[in-house]
């Protein structure tokens, strides 16, 4: 696949969105695996909940692990992109949001490389991004005011982020049961939505596989000796 084709314009550069990345069949699968994991392999947030697979990312180093067949065909298929400067991936973070549910503004950070690839599950979302505050003035109240654009994200479909949209634009994703496609929504047309519909949500499940350079074999010890 050439990701070139699935570039997405009227943002920063480096992004791309790729629907029916996966096929239905290969959804169902996914899905079941993940809600067959462990209870204690979920870790439950205020708004969310998420499992890590291929270790617990920390600033000391990621003690790795080997991650489990039916995620490593997905991880394979991502290493073929190419997009880690050569490296694997070795880490899937995996998210369930049921509806009402989101992630305040945020910057993923320099614990992993500057690419985020997302495999998305179960319902539609939409991502927005936004100004990050140290480029606005303090007199801009809100988030709102800072939109810059959204993306919508199907079933399916695969949403890579790379480099200036990485490192200086804030994602998050509103809480709320009912989605309204706006004009900001940079992708409506390779999406298929159109501005103006409404989209009741699911329960949304993610699949983000990234590459973490810093790993260690030995136990990272926390706190002082």
């Amino acid at each position: 696949m050439d990701l070139s084709d699935y570039k997405v314009e009227g943002g920063p550069p480096s992004i791309f969105y790729v629907p029916n990345f996966i096929s239905e069949e290969d959804e169902t699968v996914l899905l079941a695996k993940i809600y067959q994991a462990p209870k204690p392999k979920w870790t439950v947030l205020t708004n969310r909940r998420l499992q890590n697979w291929g270790g617990l990312p920390h600033p000391r180093g990621m003690i790795a692990e080997k991650l489990p067949p039916w995620l490593k065909k997905y991880v394979d298929d991502i290493a073929e992109l190419n997009l880690f400067n050569g490296k694997l991936p070795n880490h899937v973070l995996v998210n369930e949001y049921r509806p009402g549910q989101g992630i305040m503004p945020h910057l993923d950070g320099s614990l992993f490389h500057p690419t985020i690839t997302t495999i998305n599950l179960g319902s539609h979302s939409i991502i927005n991004f936004y100004t990050p505050l140290s480029n606005v003035s303090k007199e801009v109240p809100d988030y709102k005011q800072r939109l810059r654009f959204s993306l919508m994200l199907e079933p399916r479909s695969l949403l890579v982020l790379q480099d200036e949209c990485y490192n200086n634009y804030l994602h998050g994703i509103d809480e709320t049961t009912k989605d309204v496609v706006s004009e900001s929504v940079i992708n409506s047309k390779s999406a298929h939505v159109t501005v103006g519909q409404e989209l009741d949500r699911g329960t949304r499940v993610s699949l983000t596989i990234r590459f973490v350079p810093r790993t260690t074999k030995a136990p990272i010890r926390i706190g002082r000796n």
